[in-house]
């Protein structure tokens, strides 16, 4: 069976740092720390801003061989609001904005913002502990208001680096649309990203649908099971508020199995971020699954 590796989506994340880290561990001093209990982490910050390459050089520098990254692309290529402060200073003024302060994402400002992140991850690169690369759409990148095929320049241009893109609205992936919107991943080779979430009839809860769309790499992320929080709720903690129980990792675990039986590994990544409930729950994952700790 193919590789099952265990993270959380951030190793930062404010009850994170409270709850899970040993009491006045310094902020410099928290990744190595993570990195003694798991193999891989989703990079949170760079939705919000553009890697520089001297830290993401200190990531690689201290964590152990074998560990690596999965860097979410920023908010501006995920179709998000995003204001000209939230851009590199030399690209603010190629930018332009709507009547709000929002930048126009065009086909030049996109392509610039990911050669720019590209090239700031290349210390990770150099000693192989990027696994992918994150885009986490709006949930209102939805049928009639988007196309899929304005992403597949974001694909390409970043091969043969994996691409995983997690869906927020369900309308991709109805019994209308399912098929074309799979068939569209496996074309352009795009990784699907599974979730766990809650069940509900909002249109921003994607079904717990599982499919393999890039043979390299399946990818499947925790939301938790808190249908009202994760559609209500307005921090973090509130949306992603959520203690799974064994029986719920079990399941998780069949799934990731059954995932890893058509891709080389499967990347299971917990984002239940609500004090330690997100490192808690990858910790018990491992354990249920046969792992120790790296």
């Amino acid at each position: 069976m193919s590789r099952i590796v265990v993270g959380t989506s951030s190793w930062s994340d404010p009850g994170f740092v409270e709850d899970w880290y040993p009491p006045g561990l310094a902020a410099r001093d928290r990744l190595p720390y993570y990195a003694q209990y798991f193999e891989a982490v989703e990079v949170n910050s760079t939705a919000y801003a553009v890697p520089v390459a001297r830290v993401v050089r200190r990531w690689a520098e201290v964590t152990p061989d074998g560990f690596e990254f999965d860097v979410k692309l920023h908010r501006l290529l995920s179709r998000h609001r995003v204001t000209l402060d939230q851009l590199p200073k030399d690209l603010r003024g190629q930018a332009g904005t709507d009547a709000r302060g929002r930048v126009l994402l065009d086909a030049a400002l996109e392509e610039a913002v990911l050669d720019r992140t590209l090239a700031a991850l290349e210390p990770l690169e150099e000693q192989q502990k990027l696994a992918t690369l994150l885009l986490q759409l709006t949930p209102g990148f939805k049928p009639g208001a988007h196309e899929l095929a304005e992403l597949a320049p974001i694909v390409e241009r970043a091969a043969p680096r994996p691409v995983a893109i997690e869906l927020r609205h369900k309308g991709w992936v109805d019994a209308e649309r399912r098929e074309q919107t799979l068939a569209w991943f496996e074309r352009t080779g795009a990784v699907f990203v599974c979730v766990d979430a809650p069940e509900g009839r909002a249109p921003t809860i994607m079904p717990n649908l599982d499919v393999v769309t890039d043979e390299r790499v399946a990818y499947l992320r925790a939301h938790g099971r808190n249908a009202q929080g994760y559609t209500r709720g307005r921090s973090v903690a509130e949306r992603f508020d959520y203690v799974y129980e064994d029986d719920e990792l079990h399941e998780i675990a069949e799934r990731a199995e059954q995932l890893a039986e058509e891709a080389g590994e499967v990347r299971v990544m917990f984002n239940n971020n609500k004090g330690d409930y997100a490192p808690r729950a990858a910790e018990r994952f491992r354990e249920l699954i046969g792992q120790t700790v790296a």
